[in-house]
């Protein structure tokens, strides 16, 4: 029997990091500050920005430390109340904690999506927003600016899962006040760890510059994107210069180059991600066991992993499910079907008072998870549906028989 392909290798780093990485070993020049202009990060900052269509980037050392110097940036008094929805990863609330705000959790729907009256709900509540465009499932952009516009609430875009999204033709993670993007390796670009935010607004990415550790004079080696005037950023800098304290979260010269290399990458892997979603999207949703949830009409998906819901098992056969999925050798994930899912929102037991979701949780106790890198063939694709259709066949085709 053919097995399906390995899932869980990243694509290997493009040849043209080669000479740059080469050139940082013999040298040991790994300090983003070392070099007097254009280190390798800071031409990741401006070649992102530039891919991006922003003013500003800032690489930093993770995704979560993007989201904790957004908050900080933000300049939230201790204890602000910040609202993210309940599917979203651990990481997110240990920002808001890590920022000495609140994290405030919202209903999500079936489709993974944030319930907008429950959000509106809660906006009155909240002085921030983090939208964490979970898995890549992007919520009603429309409706939630709108919503935080009017109120005056400042939104930051978790976009870990969402590079190369687009919604109404914009990229994803330029819609709020700050985007905030992953390099971790699941991610669309991967260099092991690391992650980069952007922004428009020269006051609030010079007050993440410094935090991030530009001490002394180092932040004038900041610059806005190609072509931009930097005026504005030199003057944000040198108004917030000894001000604000240091928290040292730079990204290195060789997670940078290694990132870099695969900025030309993007479009093609989006391309390559989008195709193999949609087209085992397709096979597998003629299970009548297995529903993939529509994307909204605005947004164009850059998928790397495959969401769908169990539809009419119980947890019992929820399980025999995963177990069937992995003898047949695809390994799935149900968010809520682990007592340590870092997904599943009743294990974050560092926040006090957690509410209950019911929504949220009905939707995590069937919700699954396969990765589906780009570079699959649509051959391998197949294999994998053929092995999710089969083990909800196995699972519930007993259970029909048996009540016959």
């Amino acid at each position: 029997m053919t097995l399906p392909p390995n899932v869980y290798d990243a694509e290997a780093i493009p040849e043209t990091a080669r000479a740059e990485i080469e050139r940082l070993l013999a040298t040991g020049d790994l300090f983003r500050y070392t070099a007097p202009e254009n280190a390798p990060v800071t031409l990741l900052e401006t070649d992102f920005a530039e891919m991006m269509g922003t003013k500003y980037a800032l690489a930093v050392s993770s995704c979560s430390a993007a989201l904790f110097l957004s908050l900080k940036a933000l300049d939230l008094p201790r204890d602000a109340r910040v609202l993210i929805p309940g599917f979203t990863f651990a990481a997110v609330p240990s920002s808001i904690v890590h920022a000495d705000c609140q994290p405030v959790l919202c209903e999500v729907g079936a489709n993974y999506r944030i319930d907008i009256e429950h959000f509106k709900e809660l906006l009155p509540t909240v002085q921030a927003v983090i939208i964490s465009h979970m898995r890549g499932h992007t919520s009603d952009m429309d409706a939630i600016m709108a919503l935080c516009d009017e109120a005056g609430i400042p939104v930051v875009e978790d976009a870990a899962h969402s590079l190369g999204t687009t919604w109404h033709g914009k990229n994803i993670g330029t819609l709020g006040r700050i985007g905030c993007f992953s390099f971790q390796s699941y991610k669309l670009v991967n260099s092991g760890e690391g992650g980069i935010l952007i922004t428009d607004d020269a006051d609030l990415v010079a007050r993440a510059i410094i935090m991030s550790g530009a001490y002394e004079h180092m932040w004038k080696k900041h610059k806005a994107r190609h072509g931009e005037n930097s005026n504005d950023l030199v003057e944000a800098l040198e108004r917030w210069q000894n001000k604000l304290p240091l928290y040292n979260l730079r990204l290195s010269n060789m997670s940078a180059t290694i990132a870099r290399s695969q900025l030309p990458e993007v479009a093609r892997r989006v391309r390559d991600g989008r195709r193999n979603h949609d087209h085992t999207a397709a096979a597998i949703s003629a299970s009548p066991w297995i529903e993939v949830p529509e994307k909204l009409a605005p947004e164009e998906r850059a998928p790397d992993s495959l969401q769908f819901n169990l539809v009419g098992l119980s947890d019992t056969q929820t399980k025999a499910f995963q177990d069937a999925a992995a003898k047949r050798g695809v390994k799935v994930q149900v968010f809520g079907m682990s007592t340590d899912n870092a997904r599943a929102f009743w294990n974050w037991q560092f926040i006090q008072d957690l509410p209950e979701l019911p929504q949220t949780r009905a939707m995590l106790m069937r919700a699954c998870d396969c990765r589906l890198p780009a570079r699959l063939t649509l051959e391998e694709c197949d294999m994998i549906a053929d092995a999710l259709t089969g083990a909800a066949a196995d699972v519930m085709g007993e259970v029909t028989h048996a009540a016959e």
